[in-house]
């Protein structure tokens, strides 16, 4: 896990035929994202960003090129884009980097009975989630206070209760007849 650089920002889809992308930044102000200077992405390319509108930019490589056009763009999508740990505040007392979680241990609160460990943070835009693996499973929590009322990241632990879950037993295929337990 590299935790030297925080990721800060996605390339969306190619904004107009020149070359220019949307980009969601991660940035507490999202315009910031162009103030931390070189950004690196997922495959070790380095990049500059100029904010050209509101969530509109010019990505600009290493030698200081622009994107070609809009096929160049486009081959961006989805790209990542990470800032040097370094070039960023330390997190407060209480705060700190979803990159900060990603291998620490989960225990059921109250009982401390090991769940296992933080394997991915995810963000699709509707709320953040945990996948936490052990034990031969996968949970995926919710990341809120209901859910995960305790991230001690000093101990190096994180404390969770489990939600009502809803569970289909049996075949899924479309004629199948399945049985929905809620426990």
């Amino acid at each position: 896990m590299d935790r030297d650089r925080i990721l800060m920002g996605v390339v969306g889809r190619p904004h107009g035929v020149r070359g220019l992308v949307r980009v969601h930044s991660y940035a507490a102000v999202a315009e910031d994202l162009a103030a931390y200077g070189a950004l690196t992405d997922d495959r070790g390319q380095v990049w500059t960003l100029r904010w050209r509108g509101e969530g509109i930019a010019e990505l600009r490589d290493a030698s200081g090129q622009p994107l070609a056009g809009r096929d160049a763009a486009q081959a961006l999508v989805n790209r990542q884009l990470y800032v040097a740990r370094d070039r960023l505040p330390e997190p407060d007392q209480d705060e700190f980097y979803f990159t900060d979680l990603i291998g620490l241990p989960v225990v059921q609160q109250g009982s401390d009975a090991p769940l296992g460990r933080v394997l991915v943070v995810h963000d699709y835009g509707a709320g953040v989630s945990l996948e936490i693996g052990g034990e031969g499973r996968t949970l995926i929590l919710p990341f809120t206070q209901a859910c995960v009322p305790v991230v001690d990241i000093a101990a190096g632990r994180i404390a969770v209760v489990l939600p009502n879950e809803v569970e289909v037993q049996g075949d899924l295929s479309r004629d199948a007849t399945v049985e929905v337990v809620s426990s």
